[in-house]
């Protein structure tokens, strides 16, 4: 069976640029929510689910 998944963006928090794309499925519940480095602040920052 093949599960259905969809692009998202994450949108740094501390400067609103949108720096990564991953995929999640499709009837997830939950906001993603990550660390990753953003590149325009130059630091690790909280990365924030947004739609694509």
């Amino acid at each position: 069976m093949k599960i259905k998944e969809r692009y998202i963006w994450l949108v740094c928090t501390k400067c609103s640029s949108r720096n990564y794309t991953t995929h999640k499925r499709q009837k997830a519940a939950y906001k993603l929510e990550k660390k990753k480095f953003c590149r325009f602040c130059r630091e690790h920052t909280s990365h924030k689910e947004r739609k694509l």
